[in-house]
């Protein structure tokens, strides 16, 4: 075989003689290895790699390798995995396929190896895996079938993918003895045995009995799960091979038909002419595009390529055909007779005579539509996920197993005051805060202790605060998540603002202490009257009448607090309520000026009181005793130290003439308890001839 039929090989091949050496290798054979190997007796043995690993990381020395396999006892490796290492210590995973050469005694006189670098493969199958691990919650919706088995083999769960494949409804399947859907009692019997001692399946390849009595060829790939050294149950992946089972017999049953290259071949092979109609052709192509190897024939590769890769295909090989390309690779849509798209890989290359010339263009072709279809899926459901994380209302991140955030939402950012960055520690909050205020460090928050014990947190508040000191409490939910194995691989985060629980809880309690403390007041200040109108009056029904109406008073300054829930009530509404029974159908004998202001529940309280009394008197002895009198109140406010001071003036107009006392009653001391020593003012009523005239001033609060 000359090194110029080598060089056309898409792929990389080399041969040994009967002893081991490498006496020819093609181009890309010395690409992958990094080197070129040296040739015969003495040179490179078995394999022109640096340095060869089993997929496990195990060191593989050349004599024990595929090659040295096939020199020495003529077993052929069909698809092995072989890590090899390159001179730099760069390394990929190789797909190798080796078969010895016999002359027409049956004597080995060498082998020939046809190895392709599937390291993207291999990662990207180890990415989807991990990614199917994270998300639980695509249990059911899995391409891939999935079932649990319990430790006494009982199915405990599997999703639509598997009842599917098999076509057995849940009822059917779920519940029941796992051997009863295997068609190979030993080989079920294997599997639980293996898993039932701890070990873990990878691809192991089983036959199973659908609904209808078809054979799917599947292969398992299984762990179990120990609980006090007890199998408890087993998690299988189950994917159907059927069609690749199909596909790789009818491969072998043409084995005799082939030659040594397309029987080496698991993918694709095509020769095509200068015009791109097919020359040869192998099984695999013909299945991948749903035709047979006559229709093949009679085709270019362009007729069933579509409308969107026509042109880019046509191009490349024209240019590879006029010498300017040596090969291209181009993934592209074609078509299958019935319409169904599949997506594939385009190694092409050219084989050229002595002189140069173009004879045919060799094409190794892969079908990539499970693949693309999957990547597809997983792309849309982390955007799917992604945007469902941000439409959630509640704050939610993710970490890493090492608790570096990896991903938040914009409620989280709303919650905690700040922009997080992606790689930050633990938690996308400025500053943490344990529930009674005492500092919670980062490393020692929710997340973080979630994340190093690897297990869920509930029942913890905490408090964030912001940049600019704004606190808000909130309740973290920290799940740690696992792959398929159990190993933990980050955690999620939700953080519930309980800010408005915490606000209610705060107004309940301050209503109750408010309540209690009014209500003793109340009752005090009800004996207080009681016994000093009795003490005041002259007659039984004098004693009813002046309690009658202070508790009227004290009735209405309930009332209008009530109606704030005891809040804060503004001034003026508070000096209408208790004035407007003076004034009658005659709204005009009152002036009542002054700037809004709002009294707490205790002034308003006091001041009501002290201003009834001062309404009481003026309607019986004052200016609302006779038709011309007339009533002013007026107030202003000012900063002061502890808040706003008011000042308020009550002042009476045209009334009867008015006189001092000769005895201080029962409303001057009220009003004095009232202002002075339950508001600590000061309070100043004269009795002008012309008119009574109060003076009242207290400290009410900031505003």
């Amino acid at each position: 075989m000359s090194t110029e039929t080598l060089d056309s090989f898409p792929g990389a091949v080399y041969v040994c003689d009967h002893e081991g050496w490498v006496v020819r290798y093609n181009t890309e054979a010395a690409r992958l290895w990094g080197r070129a190997p040296v040739l015969g007796r003495n040179g490179d043995r078995f394999c022109g790699s640096y340095q060869l690993f089993l997929p496990n990381g195990a060191s593989l020395a050349a004599e024990n390798c595929p090659m040295a396999s096939a020199i020495k006892s003529g077993i052929e490796s069909r698809n092995a995995d072989v890590i090899i290492e390159r001179p730099d210590g760069s390394r990929f995973v190789a797909l190798v396929n080796v078969r010895a050469l016999r002359d027409s005694q049956g004597v080995i006189q060498g082998a020939v190896n046809c190895f392709q670098d599937v390291s993207a493969h291999h990662v990207l199958a180890k990415e989807l895996q991990l990614k199917s691990a994270d998300l639980e919650d695509f249990f059911d919706n899995s391409a891939v079938g999935l079932h649990i088995v319990s430790g006494e083999g009982i199915v405990l769960r599997a999703n639509k993918a598997e009842l599917s494949l098999l076509g057995y409804s849940a009822d059917e399947y779920i519940g029941r003895p796992i051997a009863n859907f295997h068609e190979d009692a030993h080989v079920i019997e294997d599997i639980l045995n293996k898993l039932g001692s701890g070990e873990k399946l990878e691809s192991y390849p089983a036959r199973l009995r659908a609904k209808n009595g078809s054979i799917k060829h599947v292969l398992i790939t299984s762990n179990a799960r120990f609980e006090n050294g007890k199998l408890f149950n087993t998690r299988c992946f189950t994917i159907d091979v059927t069609d690749v089972y199909e596909a790789e017999t009818a491969r072998r049953e043409s084995d005799d038909r082939l030659s040594a290259t397309y029987e080496a071949a698991t993918v694709g092979i095509a020769e095509a002419d200068s015009h791109g109609r097919f020359l040869r052709v192998n099984d695999a192509i013909c299945h991948m595009l749903g035709r047979t190897r006559e229709q093949l024939l009679a085709m270019t590769f362009l007729e069933y390529t579509h409308a969107n890769s026509k042109d880019e295909d046509a191009a490349l090989y024209a240019r590879q055909v006029a010498g300017e390309l040596d090969h291209y690779v181009l993934r592209k849509r074609a078509f299958k007779p019935d319409g169904e798209i599949v997506y594939l890989d385009i190694h092409s290359s050219s084989v050229r005579d002595c002189s140069g010339a173009f004879r045919y263009g060799v094409r190794v072709i892969q079908d990539v539509t499970a693949a693309y279809r999957m990547e597809k899926r997983v792309r849309d459901s982390e955007r799917h996920m992604r945007n469902l994380l941000e439409a959630l209302p509640a704050a939610v991140y993710t970490t890493d197993a090492e608790g570096r955030i990896t991903f938040f939402n914009r409620a989280a950012i709303e919650l905690s005051g700040q922009t997080p960055r992606l790689g930050d520690m633990w938690c996308v909050t400025w500053r943490l805060y344990n529930a009674d205020e005492s500092p919670l460090p980062h490393d020692q928050c929710p997340m973080a202790v979630a994340l190093k014990e690897n297990r869920p947190i509930r029942g913890v508040e905490a408090i964030a605060e912001w940049p600019d000191g704004t606190r808000v409490p909130f309740i973290p939910y920290p799940t740690p998540l696992h792959d398929a194995n159990g190993e933990l691989v980050g955690a999620i985060n939700m953080l519930v603002d309980i800010t408005e629980r915490k606000q209610a809880e705060n107004r309940q309690k301050t209503l109750i202490d408010e309540l209690n403390h009014r209500v003793k007041n109340t009752l005090v200040t009800v004996q207080s009257l009681a016994a000093q109108t009795s003490r005041n009056a002259d007659s039984a029904s004098e004693s009813y009448e002046r309690f009658e109406a202070r508790l009227l008073a004290l009735s209405r300054a309930h009332d209008l607090l009530t109606k704030r829930h005891w809040g804060h009530s503004p001034l003026d509404s508070l000096v209408r309520e208790v004035v407007a029974p003076l004034l009658g159908n005659e709204p005009t004998r009152m002036v009542m000026e002054g700037p809004t202001i709002e009294l707490s529940s205790r002034v308003a309280l006091n001041l009501t009181m002290t201003l009834n009394e001062l309404a009481i008197n003026a309607l019986k002895h004052g200016a609302m005793a006779i038709d011309t009198g007339s009533l002013s109140i007026i107030w202003n406010t000012q900063l002061h130290a502890d808040g706003v001071l008011l000042s308020l003036v009550w002042r009476e107009h045209n009334g009867p003439q008015v006189s001092e006392p000769k005895h201080r009653g029962l409303g001057s001391r009220l009003m004095e308890r009232c202002i002075e020593r339950d508001l600590d003012g000061t309070l100043h009523l004269s009795f002008a001839p012309e008119g009574v005239v109060c003076s009242i001033s207290l400290v009410v609060g900031a505003q």
